[in-house]
């Protein structure tokens, strides 16, 4: 397997998978989206609540709050010697007091752990009229996308075949494929038809529609894969690719281990 970093940010990466199967690529997204643990907000206490939003829509708005994860400091409530009754190993207390008239943001959110906060000081939670109030305290435990869509840290794991535009000798650079291609990946450059980004090709393949000689083609590459993820930044999207990968390495591990003990 080969990897060909395209794009590498805090929150968002662009990769091409080489020569692997498409069951590796869609076990490094399932991963990603399902089994990489994050701390979510899982039930709030509210105290005191006179805004316009019911006490449910509240807490609603605080599970889907993305919190930067500290993994090792953690562990989930039902491997906890707490067995599930919550204490300091498998969750940890956010507060928030806040007074209108002003609008309430997730910046707000206290944290009882430092290494532990909102990923996103600017989500709006509700705003406050004269003498409203909003008084809670927010639990967090550690758990995954697999239980519940707010454990999620990947939010656009997704990937395609890599495209293969190949442009047979035959071609009279009449334009036509260009005219069509809706990416504008196709020009004509010194009465050459040449492709400027074949990453960008959505195998539409309404180029070769639109040739009414046959002098081009558009397949793919079923072992190469152009991937694409965003982190909800719970983690840099670097973290949170090695972790998915290495979550698919110990399951392999323990397969291989159980695989043993069969005769």
């Amino acid at each position: 397997m080969d990897i060909e970093i395209i794009e590498l940010s805090d929150d968002k990466a662009k990769f091409l998978l080489k020569d692997v199967k498409a069951a590796v690529a869609n076990g490094l997204r399932r991963s990603m989206l399902a089994e990489v643990p994050t701390m979510a907000i899982d039930y709030v206490n509210i105290y005191d609540n006179t805004s316009v939003l019911f006490d449910e829509q509240i807490a609603l708005r605080f599970g889907l709050i993305p919190l930067i994860t500290d993994v090792d400091s953690y562990v989930f409530p039902e491997d906890c010697d707490c067995e599930g009754e919550g204490c300091t190993k498998c969750q940890l207390s956010l507060t928030l007091s806040a007074e209108g008239p002003k609008m309430v943001y997730s910046g707000e959110l206290l944290s009882s752990d430092p290494k532990i906060s909102v990923a996103d000081d600017k989500i709006p939670i509700v705003e406050l009229k004269e003498r409203h109030k909003l008084v809670l305290e927010a639990i967090a435990k550690l758990g995954t996308g697999r239980k519940h869509s707010k454990w999620q840290a990947g939010v656009g794991c997704g990937y395609k075949n890599m495209p293969i535009i190949t442009i047979a000798e035959n071609c009279d650079s009449c334009g036509k494929c260009a005219e069509e291609c809706p990416r504008n990946i196709l020009i004509i450059e010194d009465d050459v038809l040449t492709v400027i980004d074949p990453l960008k090709c959505s195998l539409c393949k309404l180029c070769v529609e639109a040739c009414e000689i046959g002098a081009i083609t558009v397949n793919s590459d079923v072992n190469s894969f152009i991937f694409q993820m965003e982190s909800d930044g719970s983690y840099p999207s670097k973290e949170l690719i090695i972790k998915g990968a290495d979550i698919i390495i110990d399951k392999a591990k323990q397969l291989n281990e159980i695989l043993a003990t069969i005769d």
